[in-house]
């Protein structure tokens, strides 16, 4: 298990340390993705959130500094403003689902008091979340999806086991991107 640290004034969890960011920044070069907009991970996002019935979804790819959602899907059209597309690394649970390589649900994230002190549930509202890793072919967990609601949910294991599958079937398409099939 990857190290964890703590902030010793308030005893929760903060970010993970991610060892694994510097080899998965060279390999997404490798893959030519997770720095720009991608209208196949857009159009992914937006059958996620159709999917799970949530109003936000991403495919998420995380570096050293900061997580970049390659594929968004947001209610009000918000997929077009970059600055949207960036999120500070120590935001959000999706690098907690990296290092942990483990799928992710959290219903109501003020339930959990190791994650209820991220910054997403004072700045942005964030109630929910579900999210699970992608991990491709040489065992690098490359990022996310996840989707995420203002509103607590009830993702049960239905909501699990979609997320899960969801992202392998998203790793089956970067394979065949990488393997010149798309």
């Amino acid at each position: 298990m990857a190290p964890m640290s703590y902030d010793p004034t308030t005893h929760l969890l903060l970010t993970p340390e991610d060892a694994e960011a510097p080899r998965r920044v060279v390999r997404l070069r490798e893959l030519g993705i997770g720095e720009a907009p991608d209208p196949e991970f857009d159009a992914f996002a937006r059958r996620l959130a159709g999917v799970t019935g949530a109003p936000y979804a991403m495919v998420n790819f995380i570096d050293e500094h900061r997580q970049f959602f390659a594929g968004l899907h947001a209610p009000d059209g918000g997929e077009a403003d970059p600055a949207r597309r960036v999120l500070a690394r120590d935001h959000g649970y999706c690098p907690h689902v990296v290092v942990r390589r483990k799928a992710l649900v959290l219903e109501d994230i003020r339930d959990y008091p190791r994650f209820a002190g991220n910054p997403v549930v004072d700045e942005t509202g964030i109630r929910s979340y579900l999210g699970a890793p992608l991990i491709d072919r040489t065992g690098m967990t490359l990022g996310t999806v996840c989707v995420v609601d203002h509103e607590p949910r009830r993702w049960g294991r239905q909501g699990l086991e979609t997320i899960k599958s969801m992202a392998a079937e998203l790793v089956e398409q970067i394979q065949l991107r990488e393997r010149g099939g798309l």
